[in-house]
């Protein structure tokens, strides 16, 4: 089942009759791939950009505009989840940083970044391995998992460094002190290591589907402040201007 106008609702392989699920609407080089979740079916639609609502099976507004944006981020982050506990690790105990949302396109980032703004206080956004990225703090603080709240989403543009899944990417966990600990006793389960800053640097585990979880020391947030980032409206880097990437058979221009 498929319905536009604010973001597709597909019906999940051998879900109830009626059960379905909005997904974001993104523009993939004249194409879009639904699917966020699970087993839910691929669908290829054409469309020019995410849209800012949904609807209900009953033709009602939903009222969540967070979710009308980036997707069911519940879902998303209740999949991530189980799958630390098939690896062994229960994150029940730690607090939760971010969630992060990757686009394939700059003008998408423009777009879901004013999106966002809408529902967010502030933001800081800066040049990290060669392109803008916004951290944005909620207005609102986003519930998940029985409870655990979610206060900031990071939107990341392209270029991505390898293999990502675009939409919903990875789930941001507060290690906290226990920081080495943790990273000793699972090291068998983890892919690697990040090294964003002098007080950012997660290990993570990188899944089937190219999404991922990360497990910081402090939050991304206090990471950032710490190293002299402020959260204090909303701020832009202005002088920049998407790259080239430069292959073999020469340069050429990023997706837009």
């Amino acid at each position: 089942m498929l319905r536009l106008g604010a973001g597709v609702r597909v019906g999940r392989a051998g879900a109830d009759a009626g059960e379905s699920q909005i997904l974001p609407v993104m523009r993939m080089r004249g194409y879009l791939r639904g699917g966020e979740f699970g087993s839910t079916c691929v669908m290829l639609v054409e469309s020019d950009c995410c849209v800012s609502k949904a609807l209900t099976e009953k033709g009602e507004e939903m009222t969540d505009p967070i979710a009308d944006i980036i997707g069911d981020y519940r879902v998303f982050a209740a999949q991530q989840r189980d799958r630390l506990l098939d690896r062994g690790i229960d994150i029940a105990p730690y607090p939760l940083s971010h969630l992060a949302f990757r686009v394939p396109e700059w003008d998408q980032y423009l777009h879901v970044r004013a999106l966002l703004e809408r529902h967010a206080s502030a933001n800081s956004e800066k040049v990290w391995n060669g392109r803008p990225i916004s951290l944005l703090v909620l207005r609102e603080p986003l519930e998940v998992l029985d409870g655990k709240v979610v206060a900031e989403i990071e939107l990341i543009p392209p270029v991505h460094q390898r293999v990502y899944k675009m939409g919903l990417e990875h789930l941001g966990v507060v290690v906290g002190d226990d920081f080495d600990a943790f990273s000793r006793e699972h090291r068998s389960v983890l892919t690697g290591q990040q090294f964003q800053s002098e007080t950012v640097e997660p290990v993570y585990i990188l899944f089937e589907d190219f999404t991922h979880v990360k497990f910081y020391r402090c939050s991304l947030r206090a990471g950032i402040e710490d190293q002299g980032g402020r959260f204090d409206g909303f701020q832009h880097v202005t002088d920049w201007v998407p790259q080239h990437l430069v292959t073999a058979t020469g340069p050429n221009p990023l997706p837009r």
